[in-house]
């Protein structure tokens, strides 16, 4: 799958790409015009303007304005398609015309309490003073959309150009004010490919720990954000860099495991990288796909316990597959992932390492079934996560593991043609099962289920009649005596 593209600087002549995208789009217009004609100012801010500078246009427009909450309202009745308030305690209302999302702030001049990340909401009355408490310079950038002139008092356009992340404050302020402002920094780092400017890195790492404020559900949001950004390598290697992952994700820097000359041993830590890299490139939907990267970020998160030093010089990670995914679970958890993203997750970094038992092809057709019903839904990221996972700089080693793979994918391929491997049952229901044994439902209907469903994995489907004496030697062995088989017509 080809990169994103990532978005060029701008020039001063492209100052003007925001009247022309907007041009486009009646919403911006005719908010305006309203606006104006009730005797209030509208700017279009944040990071609307970046992208529009950059060249393009983000899904909802963001506006901000010295009319107050309730004016606002009264504005946008009878205007929009639909108007919601979830947010007016915070000055914001949203509406949505022509299929437009857009959110309309009021000015603000918020002070912060230095323990929560959470503002005492304060109006403002200038666009300057609204925008110099923003994050960074590049999102602190206001469109005048009545008057068309783009006011720009922290130069973010100068920033846009050096594509370089700066505060509008000194960062030792803003990041007081606000700690996720240094995880927007490492997001934005990963989704524009920017740097951040280097007042900005020693802030992070001087004041990391103040993360600690920031609720599990924010941290995140920023993290996955970072993760599905265009350049999330870069993002990562920033929180490790800067002691934000010490704080939010201390698995990662302790993947930087010490390499001595007499125990050498890829760097794990910088190989979780390159496979992040790779599975990225083996990427084949038109959204990027969280649970890969996740899954390739960590897949080696429990070498740094299980690593033990050999006689001889060698270096051993033996079960790491096993710590690694009881890690991911504890730590997705602490983050609040959903229980679907957690345990897909857990179960790549657990599977990751089957592969390497399938040598040049010596796995039986059972093995091959049993790495198919592992995997269950989760078999196609299975295979690039394998795959990616190969970075060994011999050429001739990397092509014999990805040919090894390929025939592998072959014989999943054959044996999904003959047996439907998708849907593997046992030869025999429940409810056959029941009426066979003459059981009523229960644990031991459970039992012979799943005794059924191991041997349809071992041996393949069975006919009728043979997966019946299957089921009536399990039985007897349980002490259950099959009831006397009628006679069919």
């Amino acid at each position: 799958m080809s990169g994103p593209v990532t978005p060029t600087a701008p020039s001063p002549g492209q100052d003007n790409a925001v009247v022309e995208l907007l041009s486009a789009l009646p919403v911006a217009d005719e908010l305006a015009a309203r606006f104006a004609a009730a005797g209030h100012r509208l700017y279009l801010v944040g990071g609307s303007v970046r992208d529009a500078v950059l060249g393009r246009l983000s899904g909802d427009l963001d506006f901000t304005t010295d009319a107050r909450p309730p004016q606002v309202m009264a504005l946008l009745k009878g205007w929009a398609d639909a108007i919601w308030d979830t947010g007016i305690a915070f000055g914001t209302v949203g509406a949505t015309k022509y299929g437009q999302t857009v959110e309309i702030t009021t000015f603000r001049a918020d002070s912060y309490d230095g323990v929560t990340r959470n503002p005492e909401v304060t109006f403002g009355d200038t666009i300057e003073g609204d925008l110099v408490r923003r994050d960074f310079t590049v999102n602190a950038m206001a469109y005048d959309v009545v008057n068309r002139q783009l006011i720009d008092p922290t130069g973010g356009r100068e920033a846009l150009r050096a594509r370089t992340l700066d505060t509008p404050a000194t960062p030792q302020e803003s990041f007081s004010d606000d700690p996720l402002r240094m995880l927007r920094a490492a997001r934005f780092v990963s989704q524009l490919g920017f740097a951040v400017a280097p007042r900005v890195r020693e802030a992070m790492a001087a004041m990391a720990g103040e993360l600690t404020r920031i609720t599990a559900e924010r941290v995140q949001v920023e993290l996955s954000k970072l993760l599905t950004g265009a350049h999330p390598r870069a993002g990562v290697e920033l929180m490790v860099e800067a002691k934000l992952a010490d704080v939010v994700l201390p698995e990662l820097p302790a993947m930087k495991l010490e390499i001595d000359e007499h125990h050498q041993h890829k760097d794990v830590f910088h190989h979780s990288l390159v496979v992040l890299d790779q599975a990225i490139d083996l990427e084949d939907g038109p959204e990027p796909d969280l649970v890969l990267r996740l899954a390739a970020l960590l897949h080696d998160i429990g070498k740094p316990d299980t690593r033990r030093f050999e006689e001889g010089g060698g270096v051993s990670f033996h079960h790491h597959e096993v710590v690694g995914a009881k890690m991911v679970r504890k730590r997705l958890r602490a983050l609040k992932y959903s229980k679907e993203i957690i345990e897909d997750v857990a179960q790549l970094v657990y599977l990751h390492l089957r592969f390497h038992g399938y040598g040049s092809g010596e796995w039986t057709d059972s093995a091959v079934r049993r790495y198919v019903t592992d995997a269950e839904h989760l078999l196609p990221r299975l295979h690039k996560l394998v795959r990616a996972d190969c970075t060994t700089r011999n050429r001739r080693k990397a092509n014999a593991l990805q040919r090894t793979y390929d025939d592998l994918e072959r014989r999943i391929e054959r044996i999904a043609a003959e047996e439907d491997l998708k849907r593997v049952r046992p030869d025999l229901d429940g409810n056959e099962i029941m009426r066979l044994l003459g059981l009523p439902p229960g644990p031991m209907v459970g039992k012979a289920w799943k005794f059924l469903k191991e041997l349809r994995l071992d041996r393949g489907p069975l006919d009728h009649d043979e997966a019946i004496a299957e089921l009536f030697a399990w039985a007897r062995s349980e002490g259950v005596e099959p009831p006397a088989e009628p006679k069919r017509d």
